[in-house]
């Protein structure tokens, strides 16, 4: 930006970013990881199923804590499959779902990478 003296030296008005920025491909990635946990249901269902014995649980231990129909329950966990949040093992007629591990540490380090300045 210049000033009208032009003695005193013109001046950059915004400093250049300290670390690169989110692309496109990992903004869309993060986004569709917010979506699916931003429903309480679904951040119940990973403190749930993450301290699960063994780290898993399956869809039936899952309804009544949450007091939810199966249907609506199995709706909420594909949806946090389907971000990448949980993976899901069937084992005859019922899923187990566990927590992948690192996703949510994902999660928190891109947030934790935007910082207000």
């Amino acid at each position: 930006m210049r000033t009208a003296d032009p003695s005193v030296p013109a001046t950059v008005c915004c400093a250049p970013p300290a670390g690169a920025p989110l692309g496109a491909d990992a903004a869309t990635t993060l986004a569709q990881a917010l979506r699916a946990i931003a429903d309480p249901n679904r951040l119940r269902l990973l403190s749930i199923i993450g301290h699960h014995d063994g780290g898993e649980a399956c869809v039936c231990d899952l309804t009544e804590p949450l007091g939810l129909s199966q249907p609506t329950v199995s709706h909420h966990l594909k949806i946090l499959v389907d971000a990448g949040l949980l993976t899901r093992d069937k084992r005859g007629v019922w899923a187990y779902y566990t927590v992948v591990p690192g996703a949510l540490d994902g999660i928190a380090a891109a947030l934790g990478s935007v910082q207000a300045r």
